[in-house]
Parts: structure tokens; sequence; C-alpha cells
């Protein structure tokens, strides 16, 4: 089979390349439809039942789409200029497409400055507009108010909010209701063929308004941009909010693939022109590279698979696996050369296939084994990207192994330029150590197993939104300033269920005692809305709202019970009565309602909802340590029955993903092992050679989970696949340099001559790639986005590792144990 392949290759060369030229266009053409998402549903678990309670509780509620900004005037925060300012940019904002309205200090209600009835306050909200507005009162009201201070207001009263409400996409809300119905029900049961096509052409259609929709977002951010440049001379503006994140680290995502992979791209043929010092030998890897990228993207749009914030280093992780099987081809072809310089191009071709195609195709084999592992995870993105990455290298491999001859043999036979290789010792100056120190290599092993040991113990989850962005970025800057001025970024809900009373049920009128000066609107309101509002509701609302808003990693909490404190401070410490709220439910404008009561109370399922902002950039936050003690302590404190409150939004859905890495990184992790494993026991038919060769591979993953550890680095969505990418570059190596060593050790059984000659060949190989990929992976670590500069240099860290652990301890345990036996010698 190996031979066919040989001959038709070297044979039909042109007809190859112009094949693989016409499959590149085409592939390449589709290329372009791949979306990225790095939306919040791509850090979720599907199939988590808080998501699905989660995504109840939202249509229940009013939950528009926003966008803050944060404004720290140059000057006081009242003054008329700083108002007309404040008036003027909301006026602009207003002008652009996709904003609803604007909300500010000009818009809210004030109903402290002065203090009113609540009759009064019904019939006549006051703003800072009113002409008879005492602005003392005013920032009296804003500093101190349950509803504005650290919300509306910073506390310092320097800095405030502009809210930027968009226009609801009811198109958007009805197709994700729709995919939402099918996920659900998919998650319940088996989809039937009729229930399959359907649930496939809602999420078609999902994805395809949302990619349009996108683009309109992302239009209306960068125009909300445009028109704060022009107030930037007036004070400090910062632009946050949900949408925001998520289309900053699109385009980061974006940037980072086109910058960083043409910087990693030129630096790499700098390298390869150093190492080789021929043009062909520096061309044919990066074309190799680029045509298994371009086709492997057209597949993966072809199959709707989509970038995200984690799938997107599968580019990065293709070039390290095309440029090992390229350079592992071009160093034999080099070795033979010189050891057959009479040959032709094509009988020279025919030896390095013959003797590099079985190690290369049990290097994928393991490759797709090891990456297969991310699939057995409960998180959708990383489950993408395993996917991903099997067709990557699978068409790394076929790439390789089509172009390279067939384009060598476009060329005309001609020595390879060995300067480099007479310079380079490395290889030799590893073999001597493993002959001659092995007690150093088994210690320094020991030693490193040992401080990995101590850095998985202090391995966490952990991770935060604004920890994403370096500190000098104007998107970190922002977060912050919001996260500690305006009370808190990342959104956490308690939604807390009321038993029917008594009292309900018989909507006895006697229940409340309206005042004399409510008859006429107390009579006229809603049944439900009259007998909901009762003082017992209040009470438990109340003692809710103020737990939350004692503990020190929440910023702001809004809830019904924020109201009621406006009420103390209206009615000289008395809480509203039922009646009162009533009252306010049914008579107050909508704009106001939905500002004030609406998004905290639905009558209709007797809930009442807080709405909690976390401070995300406390160094003190532990995420799941805070929902486990909000969880237990609503129950012990508080004294709500368990299954009377949920904790629901975004904070309890990352978080769930997050708890999970720890069980997925097992459970992939073990896989990895136990299908690489088995692939070595395959390959070399020897239970005491797969054993070794699992001890070696465990070594780069072990140290840099140590590393993690040891310097705070979190296991989170994008560093739970370096296990992977560490296990794919060692055994990678451990393969090519076991067969090679079999090979040699059957010319004349000697170990240690054996691994003498291994590193005087195969090694070459190994060490170029590493030298490249490594010195190419270095320019990640300028980027500002965090999880890619982490990804860069856990990469480069695992390639160090890897090729010393590959070169030094996997030589010294095969001369150790002789896993080979003594094999029959070549007559």
């Amino acid at each position: 089979m190996i031979k066919l392949y040989i001959h038709f290759i070297t044979t039909y060369f042109k007809v190859v390349l112009l094949a693989l030229a016409i499959l590149t266009g085409v592939f390449g053409y589709y290329a372009r439809d791949l979306s990225i998402d790095a939306s919040a549903e791509t850090l979720l678990l599907e199939n988590d039942q808080d998501l699905k309670l989660t995504r109840e509780v939202h249509g229940r509620y009013i939950s528009p789409d926003y966008l803050v900004i944060s404004f720290s005037p140059k000057a006081y925060l009242l003054d008329d200029a700083t108002l007309k300012t404040i008036q003027s940019l909301k006026n602009d904002l207003l002008q652009i497409e996709g904003v609803e309205s604007v909300t500010s200090l000009l818009d809210v209600p004030l109903l402290q400055s002065p203090p009113q009835k609540v009759q009064d306050v019904v019939s006549n909200v006051r703003t800072i507009a009113t002409s008879d507005i005492n602005k003392s009162m005013v920032q009296e009201e804003l500093t101190t108010s349950p509803l504005y201070a650290a919300n509306l207001v910073s506390r310092d009263f320097k800095t405030t909010a502009v809210v930027v409400n968009l226009k609801d996409d009811a198109r958007y809300t009805e197709l994700l209701g729709k995919r939402n119905e099918w996920l659900t029900l998919s998650q319940e049961r088996a989809l039937n063929a009729e229930e399959t096509r359907a649930f496939e052409s809602v999420k078609a259609e999902f994805k395809a308004y949302r990619d349009s929709s996108r683009e309109s977002t992302h239009q209306l951010i960068v125009n909300v941009r445009e028109t704060l440049k022009p107030y930037q001379p007036t004070g400090e503006l910062f632009l946050g909010g949900v949408m925001m994140i998520a289309d900053d680290m699109i385009h980061f995502v974006k940037d980072d693939i086109a910058i960083y992979g043409g910087a990693i791209l030129v630096i790499m043929l700098l390298v390869l022109w150093v190492i080789f010092r021929q043009m062909r030998f520096v061309v044919l890897p990066i074309v190799v590279s680029f045509v298994a990228v371009v086709v492997t993207t057209g597949i993966n749009a072809l199959l709707g698979l989509e970038v995200t914030v984690i799938s997107s280093n599968y580019v990065a992780m293709q070039l390290i696996t095309t440029l090992s099987l390229v350079i592992h081809l071009i160093v034999c072809y080099r070795e033979e050369y010189a050891l057959y310089p009479n040959a032709s191009q094509q009988e020279l071709l025919e030896i390095t296939l013959g003797r590099m195609s079985v190690p290369s195709v049990f290097v994928i084999l393991t490759s797709v084994a090891g990456f297969g592992s991310l699939m057995t995870c409960d998180i959708l993105p990383i489950i993408d990207l395993g996917n991903m990455m099997n067709i990557g290298v699978t068409v790394s491999l076929i790439a390789a192994y089509l172009l390279f001859p067939a384009m060598m043999m476009l060329l005309k036979k001609e020595p390879p330029v060995l300067t480099f290789d007479h310079l380079f010792t490395l290889n030799q100056t590893f073999a001597r150590i493993v002959e001659h120190h092995g007690k150093i290599i088994i210690t320094v092993v020991i030693g490193l197993f040992v401080f990995s040991g101590y850095g998985v113990t202090h391995l966490v989850v952990e991770n935060s939104f604004i920890n994403y962005f370096k500190k000098g970025t104007e998107i970190y800057k922002g977060m912050d300033k919001i996260d500690n001025n305006l009370g808190g970024t990342t959104p956490l809900e308690v939604v807390v269920k009321f038993p029917k009373t008594a009292e309900e049920t018989t909507s006895n009128s006697s229940a409340a005692t309206p005042m004399d000066s409510f008859e006429a609107e107390f009579n006229a309101m809603d049944d439900k809305a009259q007998y909901w509002f009762t003082a017992q509701k209040m009470e438990t609302i109340l003692k809710v709202h103020d737990y939350l808003l004692s503990l020190p990693e929440v910023g702001h909490v809004s809830s019904l019970g924020t109201l009621s404190k406006v009420g103390r401070i209206l009615k000289d410490g008395k809480d509203f009565d039922g009646v009162e709220l009533a009252l306010l439910y049914n008579q107050l404008p909508e704009k106001d309602k939905r500002l004030l009561i609406s998004p905290f109370v639905n009558i209709e399922h007797n809930e009442a909802r807080f709405v909690i902002r976390v401070v995300d950039s406390n160094p003190n936050l532990h995420r799941n340590e805070l929902l486990e003690r909000i969880q237990t302590e609503l129950h012990t404190k508080v004294g709500l029955e368990v299954e009377n409150y949920k904790l629901v939004g975004m904070m309890v859905l990352y978080n769930n993903m997050l708890q999970s890495l720890f069980s997925s990184q097992i459970s992939t992790l073990g896989f990895a092992l136990l299908s690489l494993g088995g692939m070595f026991l395959f390959l070399f038919r020897s239970f005491k050679i797969a054993t070794v060769a699992m001890i070696v591979n465990m070594v780069p993953v072990s140290v840099i989970f140590g590393i993690m550890g040891i310097f705070d680095i979190p296991l989170d969505m994008m560093s739970i696949t370096i296990a992977s990418i560490a296990l794919g570059i060692t055994v990678d190596n451990t393969i090519h340099y076991y067969y090679r060593f079999r090979e040699e050790l059957a010319r004349d059984g000697d170990y240690v001559a054996s691994m003498h000659r291994a590193h005087g060949t195969i090694a070459f190989g190994m060490f170029y790639y590493s030298l490249a990929t490594i010195i190419g992976f270095l320019v990640l670590v300028t980027s500002n986005f965090i999880p890619t500069l982490i990804f860069g240099l856990l990469t480069v860290l695992v390639l160090l590792v890897a090729i010393v652990s590959d070169l030094l301890f996997s030589p010294f345990l095969v001369l150790f144990f002789k896993p080979f036996g003594k094999p029959k010698l070549k007559k």
C-alpha cells in the first residue's frame, strides 16, 4: 500500500499539485464563512440545569441589552456645564441606530429632593431638570439613596454612569427561544428524524440571523465609541457592558489570529532559513502549513463549527503538528541524501517516505486519540476544539505527504547545506549526558515530579473577565472603573418564590387598611397587585436584600427592597406598606416602573428577583465559595426554605463551567493516557515500551500543571487544552525517537551506540521543529489578550520540557530498562 502511494505521488506529482491547488481554492472560498463566537453562551455548559432555569427567569423579567458609559468629568458633576455635556452626549447617543433610550442622572426620578409623600411621587415625578430642584439635596440623594449610590454615581460623586439601552430585537428573541426549546427537548429525549431536521433548520436560521445582527451590534459599538471621542476633553469616559466585552473579545481573537499568525510565519521563515540555508526547505513547510490550515478552516466552516475564545488556538496547534511532519521529512531527506548522493530525486523521496510514513501515521493517530479526549467533557467549545484538531491533524498528515514529495519532484536534486548541522551540537551533548550522567537525570526528574505534585495541590479553578486583558488596555481600565466605582460588573441573580398564604388565597380585603387619601386609587388597583404586596413579603425581601448587600464581594444589589429603603427615608423610618407599593406598581409612569419595580417583581409567578453585581476585580473573590456561602446562608441566616429560592445568571453558569473543568481535566487526561498507551502498545507490541513511553509523556503534563499551580495561573477554558497539547508534542517526539532507535538497534544490538546514532539523526528534526515553534510562539506573549499570552507562554514551556524529556529522560529509561530486548542482528 505504501509503495503504491509513493509510486503514484512521485510519478503523477503534477496532477497531485493541480488537484491540491484546486482543493485549496475551493476550501479557501468556504473558509471565509468561518464565524467567530465570543458570546457568553460559549462559556457555558449546554446541559446545565441552571442554564435552563436562567433562561426561564430572563423570559419573565425585563432584561434589555445595554452598554454602560462611565463619565468622570473634570468639573463638578452637577455644574451646569457638566449637565449640558451629559445632555448633549445623550442626544448624540440617541441618534445612533439601534439605541432605544439613554438613562443618566438627568432622567432618574428624584424621591428625596425634597422628600415627598407617596401620592405626590406618583403624580409628579421629579428629575434634576425640574425647575425648583435643589442641587445640594440632589447630591445628598444620589450619594446616599439605595437606588443610586455606587450604582448611578460613585460614592465620591466624581463618576456617573450613562446607560445606553438598546432596542429589543424581537426576531432574535423569537429565534433564540425556538432554538432553546429544541435544545431542551433534545436533552430530555432523542429526537426522531423529522424533529432532527427541524432542529437543524432552526439552528441554521438562528445562526444566520445572529451573524448578521452581530455585525450590526459591532457597528453600533463602533458608533458609540466614535460618539464619545469629542467628549474626551471634558473628562474621562470608558465604555463597558457584557455586549461590548463580547464584541471586543471577538476582535481580539481576530486580531491575534491575523497579527500573531503573520508574525509567527515571518519568524519561522527566518528560523528555517538559519537552520536549512536553502529556500526550498524554507518555503516547503510554510506552503504545507498554509494549505493545511486553509483546508481545515474550510471544512470547519462547512461543518458549521465556530471559532470561540478557546478554539481560536486550533491554527497555532495545527501549525505545530504540520511543521513537525514536514521538518522530520526534510531532515530524513537530507540524511538519505548524505548516504546515497548518487540516487535520483525520485529514489531519495521513495526512501524518505518509506522510512517516515509509518511513524508519521502513528503520530497523527496518537494526536487524534489525545485531542479526542477533549470530546469527553461537557463544555461545547472544548468539544468543538477536539473536533477541529482531529480534522486539522488529519489534514496536516495528508497535506504533508502529498505536497512535500510532489513539490520536491518539481525541483532539481540539490545537495543539502549542512552548515547549521555541523555547528549544532546540542543533540550530541544530550547523548553524552544520557550515557554518563544518568543519576543526575533521574534526580532532576524526581525533583520535577515533587515540584509538580506540590504545584498541582495549589491549582485553582478561578478566573474573571477583567483578567482577560492587560491592565494598560482601555477595556481593562473601563471595566475596572465600573467595577470599583459603579457597583460591580459580574451579574448574579437570586429569585425567591413565595408560598401562597391564606390571605392571598381568599383575597380578604381586610388584610390591608388603606389610608383615606388612597381610597380611590386603591379601589381601582389590579386585584393581584392589591393583595400581593404584603408586610410578610416585604420583610422577607428586605432580609434577603440586606444579607446580600452585607457580602464584601458584592458591589450593588437592586431589588424591591431598594425601593422600600427609599420609603423609609420618605416616611421618617417607616417602610412602604402593601397599599403604597401596590399604588406605585399600578400608577407609576411606565418608564419609571421599568426602572424601579418591573425588573424585581413578578406577581403572576409570585416571586421576587434580586439583581446583584459582584466586584469582578476583587482579589479576594472566590466565585464558587461565594455562591456556596449564599446558597447556604439564605437558609441558615435569612430563614428561607431551600426549595423556595434559586441562584441564577451569568456568574452561576460561568462558575458551573469552571468547576466542571476539574472533572473534565481528569476525565480527558485519563482518556488520553489510556488511548495513547494503547497506541504505543499497538505500535511497538511491547507493554514495557508502552509503560516507559507513558512515563516520559507525563513529565511535560505534570510540569505544566505544577507551574500553573505555583504561579497562580488558574485552570480555565483556555489552559485546560494545554494538557492535550503537551501530550501531543511529547508523543510526537517519542514515536519518532523510539521508531528510529529500534531501527538503529537492529544494526548491532548495542543500546548505547544506538542511542548516539538516534541522537545524531532523528534528534535533528526534533530539535529543529521545537526551535522554530518556540521562537515563533514567543511572539504571543506580547498579546494584550491574556488568554493568548498565557497560551503562548505555556506552549513554549511545553515545547522546552518535551524536547528535554524526550532526549534526556526517555533515552535514559530505554538504556536502563532495555525495553526493546535483544534484537536479532541484521546479517
